[in-house]
């Protein structure tokens, strides 16, 4: 299978041509390159994409920064002298720069050469349905993958541009700690950073245009949520339309809102969503399509030219939807599948798990409760509270419930989770969904105890709970109680 790699001058003949090292093309990549095909890479900017660079790896060290200074103010609930932490700003950017740092060279060009991938650091653009021009080179192979990733979405607001304002691009890079930071958008990115920087300290006002943070998730859950941001003093601030920006000085802005309140700021944020990198590639000579949710591909991933994949965020159409690394790298395996080996694959048969890492987290997998209903005739909603579980008590992490929504016979159709662990908690949940499993299955099972992990079990045994009211249930444990 395997093709020669240089053709002529000028001109490299792959199995595989991926545009864009970021999670998803990485993945292809690796996968392909292991499997003997000839794989060429191209990257304009740095290797490891938007999550190593400046998305999920340095948001979460910068949250585990947070919370370890939260720990200090917290400490009085187990006995131990509570205190205002000294946070060295400086200090801290530096450990998020040190983490990325340590996982660079996993996604590193050497690395990736050693594969026996081609690395190629330029721009790539097609200059026809088979072909690639990038570094200098023309790229003629049998496969194309895109997976050019998104950038952060900057809404229309009258003076925005007016101002120096942070993306997730660049907050991490700030050298020194914000008097007030000014969160544009209660999504996921929102919320994750407003509180992380409430918790090192910074004033933080989070403003959210909807009706209320987390607008994809079960309201009964971003609650949770909501409520933990207000009670560490974060000013959460919905159904905030903002009518323009204001320039107030030298670092100094103001947040004009329709009703004409003014929020000034230090520093401002803008987390209003995402959109694909779809420009510059040349598409239109490749013969493909794109619209405003990415390149359009159809549930094998396939744009309108047979050759070429899109995957990751930068895919639209049917594979628009969650922007997840996850997400991107499930494409990958996808595509993989389909390219080098023209296995069936369709999109939207595996449950994708959705996290939010606030504290406490919001982890989600299926259907809320308002699809659920939507599409139903009738579910049963279960439900356990943290509180009522040992290891939580033990913690002091008590805050939040777990709700799943199954079908009266007991098939799961989604489950959310608010708090402690809700990332990891949710696995059981993602798996039984996945492998058509009920959920008298997941309360069958033996958890250790004391672990988070048994908010599972109690909720899935509430399930069984019904069928001990049974009449026929009754009986029969009656007439075996006679029995001695």
């Amino acid at each position: 299978m395997k093709r020669t790699d240089e053709g002529v001058a000028g001109l490299l003949r792959p199995d595989l041509c991926v545009i864009g090292a970021g999670s998803a093309g990485l993945s292809v990549a690796a996968i392909a390159a292991s499997l003997g095909a000839s794989v060429v890479l191209v990257e304009k900017h740095r290797m490891g994409g938007e999550c190593l660079n400046v998305g999920c790896v340095p948001s979460k060290a910068l949250i585990a920064a947070a919370s370890r200074a939260q720990d200090f103010r917290e400490a009085g609930r187990f006995g131990l002298q509570e205190a205002e932490p000294e946070i060295d700003y400086a200090r801290v950017q530096a450990h998020v720069k040190e983490v990325v740092a340590t996982i660079a060279p996993m996604d590193s060009m050497e690395r990736y050469e050693a594969m026996g991938v081609r690395v190629i650091q330029g721009e790539a653009f097609f200059t026809g349905p088979r072909t690639v021009m990038a570094g200098g080179l023309t790229i003629e192979a049998r496969r194309f993958v895109i997976a050019t990733g998104s950038r952060p979405a900057v809404p229309p607001v009258p003076g925005l541009d007016q101002v120096s304002y942070l993306t997730n691009e660049t907050v991490f890079d700030l050298t020194e700690k914000p008097e007030h930071l000014v969160v544009i958008g209660g999504g996921a990115v929102g919320v994750e950073i407003a509180q992380a920087y409430r918790r090192l300290g910074v004033r933080v006002s989070l403003l959210e245009a909807g009706e209320r943070i987390l607008a994809g998730e079960d309201p009964e859950m971003t609650t949770v949520v909501h409520r933990s941001l207000a009670r560490e003093g974060v000013t959460v601030r919905t159904g905030a339309s903002i009518a323009r920006i204001d320039q107030e000085g030298p670092g100094r802005f103001a947040a004009v809102l329709a009703e004409g309140e003014r929020i000034e700021g230090s520093h401002l944020l803008v987390a209003a969503g995402r959109r694909p990198r779809v420009e510059d590639l040349g598409l239109e000579a490749a013969g493909i399509a794109a619209d405003a949710s990415g390149i359009v591909v159809d549930r094998g991933l396939r744009t309108a030219n047979r050759r070429v994949y899109a995957i990751g965020d930068c895919a639209g159409g049917a594979g628009a939807g969650a922007r997840f690394t996850h997400v991107a790298n499930h494409h990958a395996g996808l595509v993989i599948r389909h390219a080098l080996f023209r296995l069936p694959v369709r999109l939207g048969r595996a449950p994708i798990p959705r996290v939010v890492y606030t504290v406490p987290e919001l982890a989600s997998v299926g259907l809320t409760e308002a699809q659920a209903r939507a599409g139903h005739a009738t579910v049963r909603i279960l439900r356990w509270t943290f509180a009522d579980n040992d290891r939580a008590r033990a913690e002091k992490a008590t805050e939040g419930h777990i709700k799943a929504i199954v079908t009266p016979r007991g098939r799961i159709l989604g489950c959310s989770i608010a708090g402690s662990h809700a990332g990891e908690l949710i696995m059981p949940w993602v798996l039984a969904m996945t492998q058509g499993l009920k959920v008298s299955d997941l309360a069958g099972l033996v958890y250790p105890y004391p672990t988070f992990s048994e908010v599972t079990k109690s909720a899935a045994v509430e399930f069984l709970k019904p069928s001990a009211q049974n009449p026929w249930v009754r009986r029969l444990v009656s007439f075996v109680s006679r029995l001695g």
